[in-house]
């Protein structure tokens, strides 16, 4: 079976029927372009029932050669294993050489968050302008660090998703899944304001630039970037920052973290589980400063 055939059936499946997103998307293609690629400039394969865990070991090992971290390589083992489960309901393979592929060990990272006293010190003090860019500015940075949300869900906010009667937001997270987050009276006022002064009332999308078109998400990613700059020095200032600025401090304040999981629509508790670990290093802070024998 030719592997670029299996590939396109593939990455056809992810999008159509598993209905992952763009960015998902983009990235099993390029994984699995560089192991085909591999495949063929180093044992000119073609057929992927030749392909066997040998080979695809040497890949890895080639991968760690060219310096990549631990965390990308096993990001491309998890597109092999996605990929051959595929093949094998296909019925285009009869044995799975992943079963004897060992991802390398990764150390534990620990999300990057802002300290609340930053948060606050950035949305209470910073002067964002009153002109529509600047109400939409701090709209922004509130609504992340106030839901949660991931930075595709937030440009992809609709008018018709926020219901400011009950101030509470829809979103159409991955895989297509819908989860609603409750906002504060204070958020609703922000989107208030700022509704009343968008240059296009009738757009669908929240946010706009000021010629009434949708937000791109690299714009939002700069905008964030920038204020976060103000407050930290902190090597990540993303909107994902922001989203782990949310969870730790809803953990920290004695949010149930079943609840936290929903909020991020987590489809595993484990994912959220990794912002108790900030949680537990605060504690370990607190006793070394406060204990005599700390």
């Amino acid at each position: 079976m030719d592997i670029q055939i299996c590939r396109n059936e593939f990455l056809q499946f992810i999008q159509y029927e598993k209905r992952h997103s763009n960015h998902t998307l983009l990235a099993y293609s390029n994984d699995l372009k560089q192991f085909l690629d591999y495949l063929t400039n180093t044992y000119q394969i073609s057929d992927i029932t030749e392909v066997n865990h040998t080979i695809i070991r040497s890949w890895i090992v080639n991968l760690m050669e060219q310096k990549l971290t631990p965390r990308s390589v096993n990001r491309k083992i998890t597109t092999l294993k996605t990929f051959y489960k595929f093949l094998l309901r296909q019925n285009k393979m009869a044995q799975n050489p992943m079963l004897k592929v060992l991802s390398p060990k990764m150390s534990k990272r620990l999300p990057v968050f802002v300290e609340k006293e930053k948060m606050g010190a950035l949305l209470d003090n910073m002067n964002f302008g009153n002109d529509f860019e600047g109400q939409r500015n701090k709209l922004i940075i509130e609504l992340f660090y106030a839901t949660g949300i991931r930075l595709s869900e937030l440009v992809n906010l609709k008018q018709s998703d926020i219901d400011l009667y009950s101030c509470q937001l829809k979103v159409l997270g991955k895989r297509n899944k819908e989860r609603i987050i409750p906002f504060s009276n204070n958020l609703k006022q922000l989107i208030q304001r700022y509704l009343s002064s968008k240059p296009d009332e009738n757009n669908e999308y929240l946010f706009t630039n000021n010629k009434g078109k949708k937000l791109y998400e690299k714009f939002v990613y700069r905008l964030v970037n920038f204020y976060l700059s103000q407050i930290t020095t902190a090597g990540k200032k993303s909107p994902h920052v922001l989203r782990h600025t949310f969870a730790t401090h809803m953990l920290n304040n004695g949010a149930d973290l079943n609840a936290v999981k929903d909020l991020l629509g987590h489809a595993n508790l484990s994912a959220t589980q990794v912002y108790t670990h900030n949680t537990v290093e605060k504690l370990k802070n607190v006793h070394k400063q406060a204990h005599p024998k700390g």
